[in-house]
């Protein structure tokens, strides 16, 4: 166990900081003058415990209760998230589309502006056995993702998913076609990544690639592995911002090899725009379900 974090045990004993609270309720009600995105149904999409603030807030540690934020949350465990948390709005915009990029045709989604006009664009992509649909599934993962959409669409933004059949350089390079093709229709849209698990791979193809991360305002890493080839490619005098959500319990990706590259990337280079919540005892799939997209989206999009 590294030595500048605590173990997950003592996190579920440790008493909860004042200093987190703050921080927590400076993230979920904000200063409206610096937030792009209103806020959605906080109360029930925020972080309920912040266990441990590390790194002046950049590292989290934040309590998963599987009672709470998953048997109390889903009518159907896993499947089927209860009624309150989510609002078909998005769907009246929502539609499928196809682009013609590397001699390939590329299966996209979208919801919001996300045939032009848009302030700022989320594009998700899915891991491995996933598809274009999993990110538009608006009652599996606790409702999470149907409140990116609600607040894409009610914040003037778009959001859109792809489907992905391989996470090296093709399918890097098809998304890298679609945020060019999302920035023709909104020139002015800032752009912000979101990968799940294995998906991550392309989310740090795109910040390691100059041309690519020109096009970016954020990555969003969940449950997704290191990349150690970033430490050596010049992305971190680019400055794109990064956030990293990690399961204790995840069994696919380790979360200490995880926290450990975050604490690389601060020692290289301390300013770097980068933060890491940890979900004391959450599983592979616990930061698609719990990560609260408005407050990182508001920190990316500021």
């Amino acid at each position: 166990m590294p030595h500048w974090i605590s173990t997950s045990r003592a996190f579920r004993s440790a008493p909860v900081l004042l200093l987190s609270i703050l921080m927590l309720a400076a993230g979920s009600a904000g200063h409206a003058r610096a937030e792009a995105l209103k806020p959605y149904k906080d109360r029930l999409f925020r972080y309920k415990k912040i266990h441990e603030t590390l790194y002046d807030g950049d590292f989290l540690v934040v309590e998963y209760s599987k009672q709470r934020d998953l048997r109390d949350r889903d009518e159907v465990d896993e499947r089927r998230v209860y009624g309150n948390y989510v609002s078909y709005r998005p769907k009246r915009g929502r539609g499928s589309a196809e682009l013609k990029a590397n001699g390939r045709t590329v299966k996209y989604m979208g919801t919001g502006k996300w045939k032009g006009g848009a302030n700022a664009v989320v594009i998700y992509i899915h891991g491995q056995g996933g598809n274009r649909f999993q990110g538009m599934n608006d009652v599996s993962f606790g409702g999470n993702f149907n409140r990116v959409q609600n607040l894409m669409v009610r914040n003037g933004g778009a959001y859109l998913t792809v489907d992905i059949t391989n996470f090296g350089n093709r399918g890097t390079a098809d998304v890298a076609a679609l945020i060019q093709h999302q920035k023709q229709l909104s020139p002015r849209a800032k752009v912000v990544v979101a990968c799940g698990s294995m998906g991550g791979i392309i989310c740090w193809n795109l910040v390691k690639n100059a041309s690519y991360s020109r096009l970016l305002s954020g990555i969003l890493l969940l449950g997704s592995p290191k990349d150690p080839n970033f430490l050596s490619s010049g992305a971190l005098a680019r400055n794109v911002p990064i956030y990293m959500g990690q399961g204790t319990l995840d069994r696919v990706y380790d979360w200490e090899d995880q926290a450990n590259f975050f604490k690389q990337i601060k020692s290289r280079a301390p300013g770097y725009p980068i933060r890491f919540t940890l979900f004391d005892t959450g599983t592979h799939g616990t930061p698609i379900r719990m990560t609260d997209w408005r407050l990182v989206l508001n920190w990316m999009l500021r």
